[in-house]
């Protein structure tokens, strides 16, 4: 029988057996906290370049449908679990998780550890990693290896995981509004939940411009999720989309963007926040929710009132509960604002499915 290790940039070494595809990959090591959709986790752009270790210790029970992916392939550099489904056990599957993931070829391992790689994850920060199935180098060579592969500070990515041609989703009933969404890394529950309350939603490229943008006459403009780094991104269109005060909502790395335009700069986090179970506070209500995460990075902006901007003031509406991240921002007139995690939750909790209405009463004022 193959084996395989787990190799981390600090020289800690994982033993376990291969599971998906074989071969080797590399990758920033980090966890996922969710216990259920991680079918929604693997095909999520801003995985891109990063290998996933579940911590829910048993993976692929449901198996794998053709309804559920939320982009046109699988993301994930790599994929660790601690115990692979032996069967299948859904009415909905059509295959398992093991032959999707060697169909889409992606190198997996299944370890007996995945709560120690979790706790020293957590005691040393997100990594560079390799998973290598049967190698014939010593573990000192694979470490060297490991070390030398990218890092995700200074990663343009959302290019690379961005639609290469304009699209439509078109509004579901009557349409009402009209959406200009900029793909950085989105997820197909996104413009299906937009187009749910009657927005006619024009999917355009990472780098389309501040005429591409208008070109589509929105009533809104909607910055998606992504991977990489946020200082890597041109904000010069969203800047001209706040100066011309067309209404704004970004969500995840579309937060950390509007932030960049807001003229505040960004970081990256030591662990990170990825899985279905985030507390987050709005601060203008009290109001806690439970979200779906998935970024590396965060905003630096002051948690102590507002500030101002070249577009009026504005202010920190969400914080993370466990670390006080900025979770959320917006300008004090309404007319724009961004969050650090998913409302669509897909998968994971819908307690944030009010911002996308939010959106619309934005563009609703804006139209009257």
């Amino acid at each position: 029988m193959n084996t395989a290790v787990l190799v981390l940039e600090d020289g800690r070494v994982f033993h376990g057996s291969p599971y998906g595809a074989e071969g080797e990959t590399f990758g920033e090591m980090v966890f996922n906290t969710g216990m259920t959709g991680y079918q929604e986790t693997l095909t999520d752009p801003s995985y891109h370049r990063q290998i996933v270790a579940m911590t829910a210790p048993h993976i692929g029970n449901t198996g794998v449908n053709d309804e559920d992916p939320e982009s046109r392939q699988v993301w994930v550099a790599g994929y660790v679990v601690r115990e692979p489904s032996r069967i299948v056990s859904n009415w909905r599957a059509n295959r398992s998780l093991d032959d999707y993931l060697k169909e889409q070829g992606v190198v997996g391992i299944a370890i007996s550890g995945t709560r120690a790689l979790t706790r020293h994850l957590r005691e040393r920060g997100a990594m560079r990693a390799g998973i290598f199935t049967a190698p014939s180098e010593p573990v000192e060579e694979l470490v060297e290896r490991v070390r030398q592969s990218p890092r995700m500070e200074g990663a343009a990515l959302a290019p690379e995981v961005s639609t290469t041609e304009p699209y439509v989703v078109p509004a579901i009933g009557e349409k009402k509004f009209t959406v200009a969404a900029v793909d950085l890394g989105i997820k197909g529950m996104t413009p299906h939940r937009m187009a749910e309350r009657g927005c006619e939603v024009h999917v355009l490229p990472a780098d389309a411009t501040f005429e591409q943008i208008m070109a589509v006459e929105p009533d809104g403009v909607f910055l998606s999720n992504g991977p990489g780094d946020p200082a890597t991104v041109d904000v010069s269109a969203l800047q001209k989309v706040l100066e011309a005060r067309v209404p704004f909502f970004g969500i995840c790395f579309g937060n950390q963007v509007f932030g960049r335009a807001l003229g505040l700069s960004t970081y990256k986090l030591r662990y990170g926040h990825r899985g279905v179970n985030q507390p987050v506070q709005d601060v203008r209500t009290g109001k806690v929710e439970i979200s779906a995460h998935n970024h590396g990075f965060a905003v630096d902006a002051p948690l102590d009132g507002p500030f101002d901007t070249p577009y009026g003031p504005a202010e920190v509406s969400h914080v993370n509960l466990n670390d006080r991240c900025v979770e959320g921002l917006r300008l004090l007139d309404g007319r724009a604002f961004s969050v650090q995690y998913h409302p669509e939750a897909a998968a994971g909790p819908h307690d944030a499915a009010y911002l996308f209405d939010e959106f619309c009463e934005v563009m609703s004022r804006a139209q009257a």
